[in-house]
């Protein structure tokens, strides 16, 4: 079996002789990583509250189930107890898929405010940069022109 060859000295070095600010980076990778944790938060609560609707949809289902499915006198009672629960059941899919919608408009209005705090984060962190990197090579040009 071959063994690769390790590069990772070879990386290392090479990276430690290249002169610049890796600051930025990483303050890049800690907010990503502040972003993706606020969005798994969104997303977490968003599955919670969907499975709380849809576990009472169907506690409520498995109720006016019974009722259906209860022994009746006269045949004419299962017609109407089937009807009745369809009635049930279609107003119950109305309200809980508006609870579902609910809870789609919240993740998205949360989602939309998390992007746009980042949005300003990211321009203001780039503008630093930008304006770091220009006094770094003003610096040098300085250096530069007085020899």
């Amino acid at each position: 079996m071959n063994n690769p060859a390790d590069f990772t000295k070879a990386f290392q070095d090479a990276f430690a002789n290249l002169k610049f600010d890796t600051s930025a980076f990483d303050d890049a990778f800690k907010n990503s990583a502040a972003l993706g944790q606020k969005m798994s938060q969104v997303a977490l609560e968003a599955a919670e509250k969907s499975a709380e609707v849809s576990n009472a949809w169907t506690k409520d289902t498995l109720n006016k189930m019974g009722v259906v499915a209860a022994t009746k006198e006269e045949p004419a009672d299962y017609s109407k107890a089937v009807a009745d629960f369809a009635t049930t059941s279609s107003e119950a899919a109305a309200e809980n898929m508006a609870a579902f919608a609910e809870i789609a408009k919240k993740v998205q209005m949360e989602t939309v405010e998390l992007m746009m705090a980042s949005g300003k984060d990211i321009q203001k962190e780039a503008s630093a940069a930008v304006k770091k990197a220009t006094e770094e090579v003003a610096k040098v040009s300085k250096k530069a022109a007085a020899k």
